[in-house]
């Protein structure tokens, strides 16, 4: 080993090193740092609802802050009086019994997502990862000790994968399948024959399922989302689904989320918690029980809302020459094809990667995308329509007029 890798010159752990910056922070804090220095950027890059927390939320967090039995260290796992209204809003929304011992709240989804993967897997066990997919799923993966393994759909097939893919990806070392319904970045939506399906398969090969449900209430048309663990009950032995108030409540900044999943792997992801963290911020905890215990009538005009920019949005992408934007039946955003652009001249650049033309927007058209290989898939771009209409139009008015002006 020479001295340039030797573990007491190396000043950052191989392991911590290799993890990336997330790609949809980075284009989101780019974005508030050039407007921030006043030029006029408009950003579709971070997955956040522009609607303050509704005011009940705000209102209950407000009041634990006068109490004092608030001040002190709660258990790690989780207040328990959440963690009985989290049991109760699963059933509730998805069908799906279970019992507060089977929960852990957790600092967020993504907290919610690590600790899944690192109660269930082992050094080389393999994850198969849907893509395009969420740029923190294979970080969270690898740092797990797992090893993410790609499975890709494009535009064709509506960006959902098939059996036959994951069959095709499955080895002797497969743990894992990662279920994603409805999907960031693409907002694609399983039908239930397609869920059912997949649940079948992983049943049948003894496989555990990781399935994230955070965009559950966030659906479209004809579009329904589907629990797995509801739909087969077959498969709750090794199932867990990972959730949040993030994204249905507009709580964002809250940093709530829970894993739901058999007992067994709740204790060991809870004795991991105890460590890293300790309990979660027990006002966010008030405030994510009144969220959770209420009705769902805010959801339903932030989704209104939503579905409104959501044909906004893809109108107006699939007015591009070279872009191929498929509906997307559920989340908020889109995830438009930029395949035909690739290569034109576009004043006077010739942008030969996603990447590349993402650089272009920002800098010509002062609109903030995220390129599709943050995502797994090249040649595409995710936008966001989580922001106000007036933004949404502008910010796509100014791609329009700058991407008409590609030439061969």
């Amino acid at each position: 080993m020479s001295a340039a890798t030797s573990p007491t010159e190396r000043r950052v752990s191989a392991r911590i090193g290799a993890i990336s910056e997330s790609a949809t922070l980075a284009v989101d804090a780019k974005a508030k740092a050039l407007k921030a220095a006043g030029r006029p950027v408009i950003g579709f890059g971070a997955g956040e609802p522009d609607f303050p927390t509704p005011d009940y939320i705000v209102e209950a967090a407000a009041a634990a802050c006068h109490d004092p039995k608030y001040h002190r260290y709660t258990p790690a796992g989780g207040l328990p009086e959440l963690k009985k209204a989290i049991a109760d809003k699963t059933l509730r929304d998805s069908g799906y019994e279970v019992d507060p011992s089977q929960i852990l709240v957790t600092n967020g989804g993504k907290q919610a997502i690590y600790e899944a993967f690192a109660a269930i897997l082992d050094p080389g066990d393999e994850v198969i990862v849907p893509a395009p997919y969420w740029t923190t799923y294979p970080e969270s993966i690898r740092l797990a000790g797992g090893v993410p393994v790609e499975v890709v759909a494009d535009e064709t097939t509506g960006y959902r994968v098939s059996v036959e893919q994951l069959e095709a990806a499955r080895t002797e070392k497969t743990k894992v399948v990662l279920f994603v319904s409805p999907s960031n970045p693409t907002g694609s939506v399983y039908t239930e024959a397609e869920t059912e399906a997949i649940g079948r398969w992983a049943v049948e090969h003894g496989l555990w399922v990781l399935t994230d449900e955070i965009y559950e209430h966030l659906v479209y048309g004809d579009a329904v989302s589907v629990s797995l663990p509801a739909l087969l009950p077959e498969l709750r032995d090794k199932c867990v689904v990972v959730n949040g108030v993030a994204k249905t409540y507009a709580m964002t900044g809250w940093r709530v989320g829970w894993i739901v999943g058999p007992k067994d792997v709740i204790k060991a992801a809870t004795n991991l918690q105890s460590h890293a963290t300790s309990n979660v911020a027990n006002v966010s905890q008030v405030a994510a029980l009144a969220a959770v215990s209420g009705d769902l009538d805010a959801v339903a005009e932030m989704r209104k809302a939503f579905d409104r920019r959501r044909q906004t949005m893809v109108r107006m992408l699939s007015e591009i020459d070279g872009v191929i934007c498929p509906t997307p039946e559920g989340a908020f955003y889109a995830y438009p094809s930029v395949k035909g652009l690739l290569g034109k001249e576009i004043r006077g650049k010739r942008p030969q990667s996603s990447v590349e033309l993402a650089e272009l927007i920002l800098e010509e058209a002062e609109v903030a995308v995220v390129p599709g290989e943050a995502f797994g898939t090249p040649g595409y771009l995710r936008l966001s329509y989580a922001l106000g209409d007036e933004d949404l139009v502008e910010g796509v008015s100014r791609i329009q007029k700058l991407l008409a002006e590609a030439r061969d």
